[in-house]
């Protein structure tokens, strides 16, 4: 099958924390009593940002769930059954399946920067020590004595900040666009009843997406 390009659609927007979120950085430049748990950020202006790869995998997870893809058994890995009625892998591209007649994954996600109007609101933070992120520091319950232990220093972006959201999707001339819009706005959806980042149990991750979806 011949596959033509038709054309991209654009959804762009605002990502916002309703609560703090947390995606985890390296940890190779860290300092002998430096923070163990950092953020990613940008190497040089050390701005923290939403990586495309985490938005693109937690919307994929989530619209396997919706779809009935996740089994108990198994790896455990994304669903890579390749099939024509699959928009899972339609959209996402078939997991470890170089070889099928669906094309190319129709999502690109950009990795999503923190707005400038949000950089300068958090820059006093520098001034603590801190590179636009808030430090929140958690405990373990000792079940025996209900005594709170072992304090950890854990990064997080604080709530309120706004990310940029750049989404561009492939449109080729065979695709039903409206179907494919629909099931990646589904996913937008809910991503917004669901969390972002890690420790999203504990109230982290919660946000919002303000969006619109245009050529």
């Amino acid at each position: 099958m011949m596959l033509k390009l038709k054309k991209y659609v654009r959804i762009t927007g605002t990502l916002t924390c309703r609560s703090g979120i947390r995606i985890g950085g390296s940890k190779e430049d860290v300092e002998v009593g430096g923070m163990d748990n950092p953020v990613i950020r940008h190497p040089l202006t050390k701005l923290p940002y939403i990586p495309g790869s985490s938005l693109k995998g937690k919307l994929r997870s989530l619209l396997e769930y919706a779809e009935g893809k996740v089994t108990t058994e198994g790896s455990g890995e994304p669903c890579k059954c390749a099939q024509e009625d699959c928009l899972v892998c339609r959209v996402f591209g078939p997991h470890k399946a170089p070889k099928h007649s669906l094309g190319p994954s129709r999502i690109i996600l950009r990795d999503a920067p923190l707005t400038d109007e949000w950089a300068e609101k958090l820059k006093p933070l520098l001034g603590q020590g801190l590179n636009y992120v808030e430090v929140k520091t958690e405990n373990m319950i000792d079940r025996r004595t209900g005594v709170a232990t072992n304090p950890r220093p854990v990064e997080r972006v604080p709530s309120g900040a706004h990310f940029a959201l750049n989404i561009s999707v492939r449109v080729f001339e065979a695709d039903e666009e409206k179907k494919i819009l629909d099931f990646i706005e589904r996913g937008l959806q809910m991503l917004q009843s669901d969390t972002l980042g890690g420790s999203g149990t504990r109230g982290y991750g919660w946000v919002k997406l303000d969006y619109k979806v245009g050529e």
